[in-house]
């Protein structure tokens, strides 16, 4: 069980006795104050197993903060319906940040108990470590890198700030102060040792310091250089920062000094005379080298200090981010599914009849499938291992056959479980639960899996509530749920004098006092531990009273007694089903036939595995005809449902194919289209350059005419044959586009008479004129004056023309 309290601790701690200043974790659901869970409740997330799921979530946080918080977050299990909701779309930002993996969250580069601590000292005014201050860059260059890989990934389409969003508008809200990282980085290395460079003070004390250790260094190499002629027991030695001699107790020394310390069999310790005053020297130079260590590291301290409250608030959010990035790493990892999670009306007679309360396809149950993975990683690792071992053998030269032997056949067991585990993966169940109903009866054999399946819905429920995704197929819908009670297992205690039965009757009686309207009720085996006939009444009666308005929202029970199946045909908000058993192989298939009560297999199953036929046969008389006739009729409703479902399964793949033929072909309408209007654009980049072509000619033939004195008459009529010549191309090539494109056609363009002619005084850039050639208006960009031409924009076409091919409009 998970203390509560222990998790809030490491986010709220006092700095001082006198004046307490206390360091807020700000994460939003550990703000709301904490109310005590009922007896019922606790005994529901026990049953479920609900703290070994936060376990596994929590695991796949970056920071140890991060893992109690996510821990303690899914612990709470107190949300509102919004805050569910606002839950689950951070998780769904991080999964599309994931598949992206342009800006993927990784957290693990941080030491964010060190920057716990740098805030503290800040809070304070101590010099804070220079591991802490290389930590605090680090968070600080993170931040900032998924600012930086953000904007990028946005700039490129921006389609995935939608996306990525409520996360996005988090990493851009944080600030991050890129001067105090320059800061720190010329004052401390990576290693958090703070650089010689930090200051001329420290420069000095450290090159005293070094100067003094080599002194003391060549002192004591000439010192043992002189022991060494009379014994090799001697060596240099340092004890509280001071040098000295290490040698044996029967050595003779030939030098006098201090005895530091000494002890039968270990030798003594014995500081030279000589080496006294560059010890005390040495010590005064660590002292100030110490304090000019720290007098760099309270710089560091004061800067961080004036920009403490942004530096608060990028840790909480780093935390609240690693939170949200465990909870969709886990998603991402066991193939969870978006849930759609809907609010429940109360009101059963606004329900519409064919929509699903709780649509879960092929759901696992997590703890299931997190144990199978576990389990398979360590085989595979095994298998691994066992062909690692068989290669080095292979390298060793007179490797024994025997020894060969042994490890092939070791390598052909592992892998003969890796083989059996992958055959017996955990099996999904396919969860439909209808609108109307509020109470859903559910029979079958002993280890069919009811059991699993009331616990696959609870801890789904759960998830949902908390902002993860639920590992079953798409479209996984369900209702919000307020809370889920369950009384499930053995409630035997010695200790309060409690029989099984009495034990289920008291988590049953705590359950109906705290359930709502908006609840979820697991009850497994309901009825059961006492007389058959007494515990079936008492089992309809506590299903109609959870059925009833106010009672719970779904109630989902277990039971072995058939009187409780009867409840749908007198009730219509309940429902049956059953637990499929495979009579031929004697095994249940985990299968759930949805609306079918469970018949009764045990005789069955008794003639099936070889008691003699009298017993049998009176096994049958006992249990009457009337009960074998029910059977029938239940295993021709087994065998139809079973038929209708292969339909629809077979209707479901047809609706699939469709789906994907109609995606398909809106993919390649689209490419139809993007095709044509880049061949459109083309044919009109050609008319367009060929214009223009024609036009150059046109204009210097003009320009060549009216330079010769000898040929006025020709230069007023070659012009005009010119344009009609060109206009005569022009049009040409525009009526085969024309055609190609079905546009309409272009009329033959009239000569306008000179005082038709706009004067190029009259036309400016800016003017809208008529192009009589093309008959369509256009847009002045440009006049040329000296030759009596303009550049205008027509349509997506940017054409040169003469003043006569245009008119003032």
């Amino acid at each position: 069980m998970i203390s509560i309290s222990s998790l809030y601790l490491p986010f709220s701690f006092s700095l001082s006795n006198n004046n307490v200043t206390r360091f807020k974790f700000k994460v939003k659901s550990f703000l709301k104050p904490q109310t005590p869970k009922s007896t019922a409740v606790e005994n529901s997330l026990k049953v479920l197993q609900w703290d070994q799921l936060c376990d596994c979530v929590a695991s796949f946080s970056g920071t140890s903060f991060g893992h109690q918080a996510t821990k303690a977050e899914l612990w709470c299990l107190d949300q509102s319906y919004q805050e569910s909701l606002r839950l689950l779309a951070e998780t769904n930002a991080a999964v599309e940040m994931h598949k992206h993996g342009g800006c993927v969250m990784d957290f693990t580069s941080i030491d964010i108990a060190l920057v716990k601590s740098a805030v503290q000292h800040a809070h304070t005014g101590f010099p804070i470590e220079g591991m802490e201050a290389t930590a605090l860059v680090a968070m600080l260059q993170l931040a900032d890198s998924l600012q930086i890989n953000l904007k990028n990934v946005i700039k490129e389409d921006s389609d995935w700030l939608r996306r990525f969003n409520p996360v996005a508008e988090m990493i851009m809200d944080m600030s991050v102060n890129r001067s105090l990282v320059k800061f720190i980085q010329n004052l401390v290395d990576e290693d958090g040792y703070v650089k010689d460079s930090a200051s001329s003070a420290l420069k000095r004390a450290r090159e005293q310091v070094r100067s003094l250790e080599t002194k003391l260094h060549q002192l004591m190499e000439r010192l043992i250089s002189n022991e060494m002629k009379e014994t090799s027991s001697v060596e240099v030695s340092k004890t509280d920062g001071r040098w000295c001699i290490k040698s044996g107790t029967d050595t003779k020394k030939t030098f006098d000094g201090l005895l530091l310390s000494s002890g039968s069999g270990t030798g003594s310790l014995v500081e030279p005379l000589s080496a006294v005053p560059l010890n005390d020297e040495l010590q005064q130079a660590r002292a100030s080298m110490a304090k000019a260590e720290a007098d760099v590291l309270l710089e560091i301290t004061h800067k961080m200090k004036a920009d403490l409250e942004d530096i608060e608030n990028l840790f909480n959010a780093i935390i609240q981010l690693d939170v949200i990035n465990a909870r969709a790493t886990y998603s991402i990892s066991f193939g969870g599914t978006y849930p759609d999670l809907i609010f429940s009306s109360e009101d059963s007679s606004s329900v519409e009849q064919g929509k699903w309360k709780l649509f879960l396809p092929k759901a696992y149950h997590p703890l299931l499938l997190q144990q199978h993975r576990k389990t398979m990683d360590k085989a595979m690792k095994d298998v691994r291992d066992a062909n690692t071992e068989i290669r080095r053998r292979r390298q060793q030269v007179g490797m024994a056959s025997q020894r060969e032997d042994e490890t092939y056949a070791s390598l052909a067991s592992l892998e003969t479980q890796v083989a059996r585990l992958k055959q017996s993966s955990p099996v999904p169940v396919d969860i439909y639960v209808e609108q109307k109903t509020r109470a859903l009866v559910i029979t079958g054999p002993n280890t069919g899996g009811k059991t699993i399946l009331l616990k696959t819905v609870g801890l789904a429920t759960m998830m949902a509530k908390s902002g993860l995704f639920v590992l079953s197929s798409e479209p996984a819908v369900m209702p919000w749920f307020d809370s889920v009670f369950a009384d499930i297992g053995d409630e035997q205690s010695l200790s309060q004098s409690l029989s099984t039965f009495s034990g289920h009757l008291k988590q049953i009686n705590d359950i109906l006092s705290c359930s709502t309207s908006r609840s979820l009720v697991l009850l497994d085996e309901v009825g059961a531990g006492t007389n058959p006939l007494e515990g079936a009444a008492l089992g309809m009666s506590l299903l109609e009273c959870f059925a009833e308005a106010g009672g719970a929202l779904l109630t989902m029970a277990t039971t072995h007694h058939g009187e409780l199946k009867t409840l749908k045909y007198s009730n219509n908000v309940f429902e049956n089903a059953c637990m499929e058993f495979d009579e031929v192989n004697l095994k249940p298939t985990y299968r759930i036939l949805w609306g079918i009560p469970g018949r009764s297999n045990a005789i069955n199953i008794a003639q099936r595995l070889g008691l003699p036929d009298v017993v049998v046969d009176n096994a049958r008389e006992l249990h009457g005809t009337d009960n074998a006739e029910i059977n029938e009729v239940i295993e021709d409703m087994e065998r139809l449902k079973q038929n209708v479902e292969e339909h629809i399964h077979e209707a479901r793949h047809h609706l699939s194919l469709g789906r994907e033929l109609h995606r398909q072909l809106l993919i390649s309408e689209g490419r139809i289209r993007e095709d044509g209007s880049s061949r459109r654009y083309r044919k009109i980049q050609e008319i367009s350059e060929a214009g223009g072509v024609a036009r150059s000619i046109l204009h210097k033939r003009v320009r060549l005419r009216r330079a010769s004195p000898t040929s006025n008459l020709a230069t007023a009529s070659k012009p005009e044959n010119d344009t009609k010549l060109t206009t005569t191309s022009l049009s040409s090539s525009e009526s085969t586009t024309s055609t190609e494109k079905d546009t309409a056609p272009i009329t033959t363009p009239v000569r306008l008479s000179d005082k038709q002619q706009p004067s190029v005084k009259l036309v400016k850039a800016g003017d809208t004129v008529y192009v009589s050639k093309f008959s369509k208006k256009a847009s002045v960009l440009k006049v040329d004056p000296s030759k009596q031409e303009v550049l205008v924009q027509c349509g997506n076409m940017k054409l040169k023309l003469t003043l006569a091919d245009i008119m003032k409009n």
